[in-house]
């Protein structure tokens, strides 16, 4: 059959001279090298928007060539005629006379003849030479040209139908073909829209007769196919392809209204119609079966799906032309096995095999000529959608000649249930040879089906469409099972679970994963690490989907499953080790609160565990990981013998004592030696996982057990600043009675000194001296209820303000032996001093007074119980030091607002060498309190001795209530009354003994004899080299009683009495320093007269006088002018490139004296007015 025509025509005419002429010949030449036309838009008045054809192909022939035949009752395509007529004519164009002698004629002729034809336009093209336009062209001519003449006597329906071409020999200019060329395609679009517009109204025509006798459902198609092969001739293919869909919808209603008789039977098969390519339209001569109104409803499908396959392929709409195809073979296989009986054997199996391969072949050859590139995955998608139901048909064909067990996945391509007593259909009449061969011989059968599934396989995975390849993998392993080739089969069946799981393809994970173990089974492989591995993949899939996915019969499930968890549990006795992570079948939900033991350290936490099978699982061990911070690690762990389906409640016990709010890391399961492990701990998204839980991380609050082993570190009783530094590390045993207890110490930069340990001397006697290696220190035989301190001297860690120790300790107690248990803490410590000390140094002659301002660094409050200024051992002789506050003083508070102050005055032979020693004994406040009420709870004890195992919790009860409210602080500096705000709540067991001590402190008094535990700071101080001291003194050279007046001049002496007593040259008589003073200048006070400035020598001991007088510029009490006195750089010593200054210090004598100055006497006179009378 003839295919539309892919060209419109357009006709030439011209004078015969003419047409054989060569110039004839290079412009029709040069034409067609313009030619196709591009990006044409069509905006038809029939259709709401802009069509635009990309290319148009164009025929110029002759209309000598064209035969002019009666129309032909059979529509055709409007393309079959000519769409535009153009007459050349060649005259001058100044040359009127032959125009109108001969051109005119001619050009009359021929059009009388084209435009009576229907839907055709013409066009009148005036072909000038350049040379000779522009001799001729003029730009003012009365006489017109040519061109004008053609206008004015053919344009008569006002419509441009005349065009000039300036022709020169040998250039192919486009710029003188453009207007040209927009006259041929406004000329072609305007006659094929008229063209479209009179065959659209015949359609409509013909469809309003349907209803009326003699209607044919044939000759209409042939009619409106027309539209569809013209629409295609000039690339408009959507628009095609509507037409075939309206035609589609058309049969359907004739097909609904059961009126075929325009066709002949559903099917009448030929000899090769199972095995034809399936979008050839040459295979049968459909157009004229069409028309002749015996086309079988068969081959009227196939011949309208070719047609719209191939319009769909020229829209580069492959992807398309693969679905089309594969919903007709669906559609219209069902169609054609509802009356089986009726064609021959296997027919259907065989066509839709053969036409779907077809189809991709035929697809391929579409695509080498098209550039898919994003659309290539869809494409490769929609070729392996056909190859894979091409191999469902092989599934039937296998099955009917038994070379393919009739059961999953085979017989899932069976749209009917075969019956198991079926005989074998005959194969005799499928015509598709390779088919034919495969169905003769099992291996050259399975040869194909193999070679079928892998070409579905590689199409799937490059359209990324993993599952369907996947599960077509799975079919390649049951069909090795089915040959007897076992290990192939398993090996498949285990490597597609891992493909599926990321998916969340449940169903196929579940079907492969019974059949990896079914295979393992009939293998009679053991049931080592893979296996495990395998079954624990299965029960996870169980777990997903609640066994959902599984299929067999509800009933079997559970038993199925139970058998493989007997199976799983003699298994695990001969496993190595093996761990499974995060197992779905079971879920641990933990307490976020803890219960303490009470009777021994340690603590239960319960864990509820979620069985999601349906059988009884055997466990040996659950256990869950807490982890605080700093890396605190604890375990709780119980024993169990099995886990049953639904909720389980266990009791899970720590030995390690510990206490605080820590994050659940991780859970774990044993089964003799498989571990299931799951970590809990919440981070940030992962991706593509498929099991990340949601919600936060999880909790678990340890309650504080009072009466448990504990390691605390202080700073040590003594400080002392330059010695070697050490901790106080105090060993709390509680309720134990410790048979042995060892542990290390490790700090960032510190080192810690074992060997140097000592130890308290209230239990040395009793108990085991420690033993130290350079990295352990171990304990044995402690009592209980004792704190065992131990003094551990470090390395330098002055320049920190705190240190973080980590104490790992282990211990055992004596009544549990058999449990070792661990602990490891985080403890901080301050290395600096709760208080600063400051130190003024007064000298005055041979003495010293040296005063130290004591402030607290905290906001806490330090109690200073005294301050001792000590000589050095070697300097106690000539050295005398005493304090110059009461020693019946008392505690002195120091808080941050209020500082402490203490003095010293110091008497020596001489200057002092060495350094003396500052020793503070002071405690902290909160310290003291914590003394006072442990006495007091002891005295409670012994009145009631059943509240001994409370003493700790009730200590630590009041001292918290005592950090709720700072209001007892006060009267407690006072008095030593110790009022403790608020109670314990009224179920607290701990309220009655709290009671009773809160009144007992109530009365509390401080001792006159303090008590309880001090610390001690030792600060080396030095005493300050001065090498001049000197006391200035202005003294009045007056009576004493005398008056004196402002403006008086009063007599006075300035001494100058120098020691060197606190310098290097102390007790040398023969050293001399020029020293300068200076009176100081008070301009409101004191007019000074003399020599008020100038330089003497100081000698050791020596005496410097000069006289002044002073003159009181007014009457008031006033001090008298201060001496500036300075050392003169020394003459003969250097200090760093300048003259040496000794260091002097001067204090004023007179400093606290004042003079009181009189008001001069006189006599003013005042005069009053008193009024008048």
């Amino acid at each position: 059959m003839a295919g539309p025509k892919k060209s419109v025509i357009v006709s030439y005419s011209s004078t015969q001279s003419f047409l054989s002429s060569s110039s004839w010949t290079q412009i029709l030449q040069t034409l067609n090298s313009q030619l196709p036309l591009r990006n044409i838009h069509w905006k038809s008045a029939s259709r709401p928007s802009i069509r635009t054809i990309h290319e148009l192909d164009v025929s110029l022939v002759n209309l000598d060539t064209i035969r002019d035949e009666l129309a032909s009752q059979i529509p055709t395509t409007l393309l079959e005629r000519p769409l535009l007529n153009i007459y050349v004519i060649t005259c001058e164009n100044n040359d009127l006379e032959a125009y109108r002698a001969t051109v005119k004629k001619q050009i009359k002729e021929w059009h009388a003849t084209v435009s009576t034809r229907k839907n055709q336009e013409w066009l009148i093209l005036h072909v000038v030479r350049a040379d000779t336009r522009v001799q001729s062209g003029a730009f003012f001519t009365l006489k017109g040209s040519v061109l004008d003449k053609v206008r004015a006597d053919f344009n008569t329906d006002k419509r441009e139908r005349c065009v000039q071409l300036v022709w020169s020999t040998g250039t192919n200019n486009p710029a003188a073909w453009a207007e040209f060329l927009n006259k041929l395609r406004d000329g072609m679009l305007s006659a094929f829209e008229s063209a479209v517009i009179q065959r659209e109204e015949d359609v409509r025509r013909s469809e309003g007769q349907r209803q009326m006798p003699g209607w044919n459902f044939c000759t209409f198609f042939i009619l409106k196919e027309s539209l569809a092969t013209s629409f295609e001739g000039i690339t408009l293919y959507d628009d095609a392809l509507v037409v075939y869909e309206e035609l589609e919808i058309s049969f359907y209603q004739v097909l609904k209204e059961k009126n075929l008789s325009w066709f002949g039977t559903l099917i009448s098969p030929s000899p090769k119609d199972d095995s034809a390519p399936l979008l050839s339209i040459d295979k049968k001569p459909y157009r004229e079966l069409i028309l002749a109104n015996n086309i079988t409803v068969f081959d009227f499908r196939i011949y309208v799906l070719s047609r719209q396959c191939e319009l769909l392929a020229k829209a580069s709409r492959l992807t398309e032309v693969c679905r089309k195809v594969g919903v007709f073979l669906s559609a219209f296989g069902r169609r054609l096995r509802e009356i089986e009986s009726e064609i021959p054997p296997l027919f259907v199996e065989s066509w839709i095999y053969s036409s779907a391969l077809s189809a991709v072949d035929q697809c391929d050859s579409w695509g080498s000529k098209v550039d898919l590139d994003a659309k290539r995955p869809a494409f490769n998608a929609g070729k392996a959608e056909l190859v894979e139901l091409a191999r469902n048909q092989l599934d039937v064909l296998g099955i009917e000649k038994q070379y393919l067990p009739c059961k999953p996945p085979f017989s899932s391509s069976l749209l009917v249930p075969r019956p198991e007593n079926a005989q074998p259909k005959s194969t005799e009449s499928i015509s598709n040879p390779q088919l034919s061969a495969a169905l003769r011989e099992p291996d050259t059968f399975y040869d194909l089906y193999i070679m079928t599934t892998n070409r579905a396989i590689d199409l799937y995975a490059k359209s990324g469409r993993r599952k369907f390849a996947l599960k077509l993998h799975g079919s390649l392993a049951a069909l090795d099972l089915h040959r007897g080739r076992l290990d192939n089969a398993l090996t498949t069946y285990n490597s597609l679970p891992a493909h599926y799981a990321p998916h969340s393809w449940t169903s196929l994970e579940s079907v492969m994963l019974t059949r990896a173990l079914e295979t393992h089974e009939t293998a009679k492989k053991p049931k080592d690490r893979d296996w495990i591995h395998v079954l624990l993949a299965f029960f996870k899939t169980y777990a997903e989907s609640g066994g959902t996915e599984l299929l067999m019969p509800e009933e079997s499930k559970s038993a199925y499953v139970s058998q493989c968890m007997s199976a799983l549990e003699v298994a695990v006795t001969n496993l190595e080790s093996g761990s499974y992570p995060d197992h779905p079948a079971l879920r641990l939900q933990v307490s976020p609160a803890a219960t303490l033991d009470e009777s021994r350290d340690g603590s239960y936490l319960t864990v509820t565990v979620h069985n999601s099978l349906p059988c009884a699982i055997p466990v040996s061990e659950i256990s869950v990981h807490l982890t605080g911070r700093e890396s605190e690690r604890f375990k709780f762990t119980t024993t169990s013998e099995s886990l049953d389906s639904g909720k389980t409640t266990v009791k899970l016990f720590s030995p390690t004592p510990c206490h605080g709010t820590f994050l659940l890391e991780s859970s774990e399961i044993r089964m003799q030696r498989l571990l299931l492990q799951w970590s809990h701990r919440r981070t940030s998204h992962i991706k593509g996982s498929r099991h990340t839980a949601k919600g936060n991380n999880t909790l678990v609050r340890i309650p504080h057990d009072l009466l448990a082993f504990d390691v605390s570190l202080r700073q040590p009783p003594l400080v002392a600043l330059g010695a070697t530094p050490s901790l106080l590390v105090v060993i709390s045993t509680g309720r134990n009675k410790i048979a042995s207890t060892s542990f290390s110490l490790s700090a960032p930069s510190v080192v810690f000194d074992y060997q140097g340990i000592t130890i308290s001397s209230s239990i040395a006697a009793s108990s085991s001296p420690p033993d130290s290696t350079p990295d352990r220190i171990t304990l044995q035989d402690l009592p209980e209820d004792e704190d065992i301190e131990l003094l551990i001297p470090h390395s330098d860690v002055s320049s920190f303000h705190s240190i973080k120790v980590t104490i790992e300790v282990d211990y055992t107690t004596a009544s549990e032996l058999s449990i070792s248990r661990s602990l490891r803490l985080t403890r901080v410590i301050n290395t600096t001093l709760p208080v600063s000390v400051n130190v003024e140094d007064f000298f005055r002659g041979n003495r010293l007074f040296s005063k130290f301002i004591v402030s607290t660094l905290s906001h806490q409050h330090v109690r200073i119980l005294n301050a001792r200024l000590e000589p050095p051992d070697s300097e106690r002789s000539g050295l005398k030091i005493l304090a110059c506050s009461s020693s019946k003083r008392g505690i002195v508070t120091v808080t941050p607002a209020q500082p402490a102050q203490f003095l010293f005055q110091i008497n020596s032979d001489g200057p002092v060498r060495e350094a003396l020693s500052l020793d503070i004994t002071y405690r902290m406040l909160r310290e003291e309190v914590e003394f006072v009420i442990e006495e007091a709870v002891e005295r409670a004890i012994v009145e009631t001795p059943d509240w001994k195992l409370q003493r700790i919790p009730v200590v630590r009860k009041l001292i918290q209530l005592l950090e709720a409210d700072a209001s007892w602080v006060e009267i407690y500096g006072i008095s030593g009354e110790l009022h403790i705000p608020g109670s314990p709540a009224s179920d607290d067991v701990l309220r009655e003994p709290a009671e009773v001590v809160k009144k007992m402190l109530q009365t509390h008094k401080h001792p006159t004899t303090p008590t309880g535990p001090w610390h001690d700071i030792r600060i080396p101080v030095d005493v300050p080299v001065m090498n001049i001291v000197a006391a200035a003194e202005i003294k009045l050279s007056m009576q004493k009683d005398t008056a004196l007046y402002a403006g008086q001049p009063i007599p006075a002496t300035l001494t100058v009495h120098s020691t060197f007593h606190w310098g290097t040259s102390a007790n040398d008589k023969e050293r001399q320093y020029m020293m300068q003073y200076d009176v100081e200048e008070m301009v409101k006070e004191w007019l000074v007269s003399g020599k008020k400035r100038g330089t003497f020598v100081a000698t050791d001991d020596g005496t410097f006088i000069v006289p002044l007088t002073l003159v009181a510029l007014h009457h008031g009490e006033f001090t008298l002018p201060k001496v500036v006195i300075t050392a003169l750089p020394l003459a003969d010593v250097v200090t760093m490139g300048s003259l040496a200054i000794p260091n002097t210090e001067t204090y004023q004598v007179h400093g606290a004296e004042k003079v009181l100055i009189s008001p001069r006497g006189g006599r003013s006179t005042f005069v009053l007015g008193m009024g008048s009378t």
